[in-house]
């Protein structure tokens, strides 16, 4: 696999890139509660940056299936001083978030990216919040809601139509103002897809790659890599989720986003190195 040589969000995409998981919230599918308070989170976003992350996903808001949603003012008050401190410690780091409110305050405190599960699509205001900020943002695709995308994971052609709704958020987003280099897509595995669909999905990261925008694969701990090695227990998932992490990088993507940073900064070295060594 060669990467793309240019860059996102300050970033050189010449080798996989780590985005570590930081859930400040109590109901996240694998980790909530466990860093549910500031100082529990700082604590935990340090020890990624030490084990080698390089962008650090940080939410306010469970988007598991059948979660409740919360407002963008509890939502702000739980990451903007995760924000603040890890920005402070010089770490680039992205909102997982839906709301502009929440968006605004984000960028303020020192977040450099927007991560939103629906695509900026969900608040009438983040689209143009998007664009005049000037930030990166990663357009995830998802149907429905947190709440109700389950009922939606109705496809013909999966990779045709997840690639086709991509790429109209993708227009809508360049249309507002957002430069189409700042554009990052992920797929939304787990999102409005279930079971074999995340598998097929998965299978196509060329495709997506084929965009020319960076590709962020978010598979960490999801219930399908249960479904294929009979690990229930998602916090029990990570061989899955470093097996499945590097088939998606081999295959085109660009970043992990990840549950277990230090495991897969050490597998993603293995595999650059022997890539390297390939006659």
């Amino acid at each position: 696999m060669v990467f793309a040589p240019f860059a996102w969000a300050g970033l050189a995409l010449t080798r996989p890139l780590v985005m570590g998981i930081l859930n400040v919230t109590p109901d996240s599918f694998s980790d909530g509660g466990r860093h549910f308070t500031p100082e529990s989170a700082i604590a935990a976003g340090r020890e990624m940056l030490a084990d080698g992350a390089d962008i650090l996903d940080i939410g306010g808001e469970s988007t598991r299936p059948g979660a409740a949603p919360v407002t963008p003012a509890q939502e702000t008050a739980r990451v903007v001083p995760v924000i603040a401190a890890l920005a402070a410690a010089g770490a680039v780091i992205s909102v997982d978030t839906r709301n502009a409110a929440t968006m605004h305050a984000a960028l303020d405190a020192g977040a450099r990216i927007i991560n939103d599960v629906s695509a900026l699509t969900h608040d009438p205001a983040a689209l143009p919040l998007a664009a005049r900020r000037g930030c990166p943002v990663i357009l995830m695709h998802m149907r429905g809601t947190p709440e109700t995308m389950n009922e939606h994971a109705v496809y013909g052609d999966i990779t045709a139509e997840v690639l086709s709704e991509l790429l109209a958020a993708r227009d809508a987003a360049v249309a507002a103002g957002v430069r189409a280099a700042d554009i990052c897509l992920d797929p939304g595995l787990g999102f409005a897809k279930i079971g074999a669909q995340n598998t097929a999905l998965l299978q196509a990261t060329p495709r997506l790659a084929a965009t020319g925008h960076p590709v962020l694969v978010a598979l960490s701990r999801k219930r399908f890599l249960g479904a294929l090695s009979g690990e229930a227990e998602a916090a029990r998932r990570d061989p899955e989720s470093l097996a499945a992490g590097l088939f998606a990088v081999q295959r085109g993507a660009h970043i992990l986003r990840v549950h277990d940073v230090a495991g897969t900064v050490r597998a993603l070295r293995v595999w650059q190195a022997l890539m390297s060594e390939r006659a």
